[in-house]
């Protein structure tokens, strides 16, 4: 039996990653780059909140909702 390979193909977006951290050499670069890659990310969700709220899809009694909400998934004991 012959074993097969298989490629990982990689998004663009992770290829720029993958590059990127080639390049890291101490603990402080690797922090700056978390501390960009969190900033993005909270870019592109204060935008995306503004957009619902412009849009009135959000308001304030959406707001006053998820103060209250519970979305995390329930977790029994299983022993």
């Amino acid at each position: 039996m012959e074993a097969t390979k298989e490629r990982t193909v990689f998004s663009p977006a992770q290829t720029v990653v993958i590059n990127a951290v080639a390049h890291l050499h101490t603990e402080e670069e690797i922090f700056a780059l978390k501390q960009a890659i969190a900033h993005f990310f909270f870019e592109r969700a204060t935008k995306e909140m503004d957009r619902l709220w412009d849009s009135g899809t959000w308001n304030e009694q959406t707001l006053e909702v998820l103060k209250t909400a519970h979305y995390r998934t329930p977790y029994t004991n299983r022993r």
